[in-house]
């Protein structure tokens, strides 16, 4: 495309044409649709390049600060270790917005893997639920009984396997012993739902069980 240094859109002879330099190549990217740096809010010149260059990592990326904010406000230690317990710092989040955070103190691990966290924000004693990734690694989260499946039997109540009378591979009948558990000292057997197969036992002698765990799987007799 060209043109004419007088402006006007049909040239005379003696104008000069100029080539009009071409669009950056990142403006005709093919953006795959729904992705995350179509849809930030903001969109840098080292966002696009970024996105250009390596669209798997920055995809990564965003969604990474979407979740946990502008974390290069903090310093590496910050980030890395996190802070120590009583210790004082502060994030500048913005120009002329600075957050004073102290840390007092955290929790015990709960049953989902979650930590409370707790601290003050300004002067102001707030907590939060985080999840510890580490000890998650070496949780056991034992399976549910799904309601829907008609073969899979679970804990009618919490409690701690004492006996397992029925093996894999075993026919049983329906009102058939299956297993026994021992919660406050009281002992409940868990019987057959139905006939047909033991195919899969999912505890042993001594497994702690929650209220609908699953104890075992049958396959119904045809």
């Amino acid at each position: 495309m060209a043109v004419s240094l007088t402006g006007s859109k049909n040239p005379s002879p003696v104008s000069r044409a100029v080539p009009v330099p071409p669009s950056p190549p990142w403006t005709s990217m093919p953006w795959r649709p729904g992705c995350v740096c179509c849809t930030v809010m903001t969109i840098t010149e080292e966002d696009v390049m970024s996105a250009a260059m390596y669209p798997k990592v920055f995809e990564e990326y965003k969604e990474f600060t979407g979740s946990f904010g502008p974390v290069d406000c903090l310093s590496t230690r910050l980030f890395l270790d996190g802070p120590k317990i009583a210790e004082e710092f502060q994030v500048e989040i913005e120009r002329g917005k600075t957050l004073h955070i102290k840390a007092l103190a955290v929790g015990d691990l709960n049953k989902t893997g979650q930590r409370g966290v707790f601290f003050e924000l300004n002067g102001q004693l707030r907590s939060v639920l985080v999840k510890d990734n580490l000890a998650m690694k070496e949780m056991k989260f034992h399976p549910k009984a799904l309601k829907s499946v008609r073969g899979q039997v679970g804990a009618p109540m919490p409690g701690k396997v004492i006996e397992v009378k029925v093996e894999p591979g075993q026919k049983v009948e329906k009102g058939q012993p299956l297993c026994v558990l021992s919660a406050m000292k009281m002992e409940t057997v868990v019987n057959c739902p139905l006939t047909g197969v033991v195919t899969v036992i999912h505890v042993n002698t001594g497994t702690s069980l929650e209220g609908d765990d699953l104890i075992l799987e049958i396959t119904a007799e045809e």
